[in-house]
């Protein structure tokens, strides 16, 4: 395995910088995002697809400092209804074709998330029993086979044609694909190409356990993010796991987004990385940055240190 970083929490530097930046790092791999909920800070994709001579020059700075894009990523929700959808839908199409003139063969995304009805504007995450009320299992069966499926179909098909081999689809709350087995349907209905980016900070922040979703989901582990999440002491015993606090809050959270240690300790990134390993993965893992308990400095340093002891290599 190779750590490689998420480059957004480096989002304040520019390309060139943010490429130096992680090279001090010792890190040679880098997830850029090119479309999605992020502003994109270090992938113009409009650009890059429309200017071959700035394409030329994106690819020369990542060569001289010997750097590889391991991945880009374009998470949004591209089965949001109305203008949403259509925009996200239009950046996870356009991020395809960057990579395919990249040469980059993967692709980290989320599922998206339908609206509960062809009438609904707002998407509808359903996480409780669909036994009552009754229209519950309506709301479940419009979003997967009217919605997801269909537009993943079409995607996948797009996604082959610019030289896609890995969709790597990341189990995210209030995303219609957010654990193993949602996943695993979205995969059997629609392709292969379609695996997991195993982030364990949102199955932890779930109240499952990352190790053994990697043995799940054998074979099919496409991505991995370094994120960690810690469960807070006192707070989640009270209110349980089911958290919409801003992150900000987090001194009343019943969980949090920390840096890789701050959660779960290094014996239990050990065993992560083993089981990856054991199963069948030996790709990148991917940096991702989001503690807001302490600097950003801090959090890379502390996360990089931790990853680099506990790495399978």
């Amino acid at each position: 395995m190779k750590l490689a970083l998420c480059t957004d929490v480096l989002a304040g530097l520019s390309f060139t910088a943010m490429l130096d930046k992680v090279k001090s790092y010792g890190i040679s791999g880098v997830e850029m995002t090119a479309g999605g909920w992020s502003p994109c800070p270090h992938v113009k994709t409009e650009e890059l697809l429309t200017s071959p001579e700035k394409l030329e020059q994106f690819r020369k700075e990542l060569s001289e400092r010997e750097m590889r894009i391991v991945a880009l990523n374009c998470s949004g929700n591209p089965l949001a209804p109305g203008d949403l959808g259509e925009m996200h839908t239009k950046s996870s199409y356009r991020a395809v074709e960057l990579a395919g003139k990249l040469g980059v063969k993967k692709i980290v995304m989320m599922s998206g998330l339908p609206g509960g009805s062809p009438d609904d504007r707002i998407p509808n995450w359903i996480t409780s029993t669909i036994s009552w009320p009754d229209y519950m299992p309506e709301v479940i069966d419009y979003q997967w086979n009217e919605v997801a499926i269909p537009w993943w179909k079409e995607f996948v098909k797009h996604a082959r044609q610019h030289g896609i081999e890995q969709i790597a689809i990341e189990e995210f709350p209030c995303q219609l694909v957010y654990n193993p087995s949602t996943l695993l349907r979205l995969r059997n209905a629609v392709d292969e190409m379609i695996g997991i980016n195993l982030d364990p900070s949102h199955l932890i922040a779930m109240g499952a356990d990352p190790i053994a979703a990697a043995r799940k989901l054998e074979g099919i582990v496409f991505h991995v993010h370094g994120k960690d999440a810690r469960i807070e002491r006192g707070l989640a015993d009270i209110d349980g796991l089911m958290e919409y606090q801003p992150v900000t809050n987090t001194k009343t959270r019943t969980w949090n987004y920390v840096a890789v240690g701050c959660g779960q300790d290094l014996k239990w990134w050990r065993e992560f990385f083993s089981v990856l390993r054991m199963t069948g993965y030996d790709g990148d893992v991917s940096l991702e940055m989001e503690d807001l308990t302490m600097s950003v400095e801090a959090g890379l340093q502390t996360s990089i240190d931790a990853l680099n002891m506990t790495i399978s290599r």
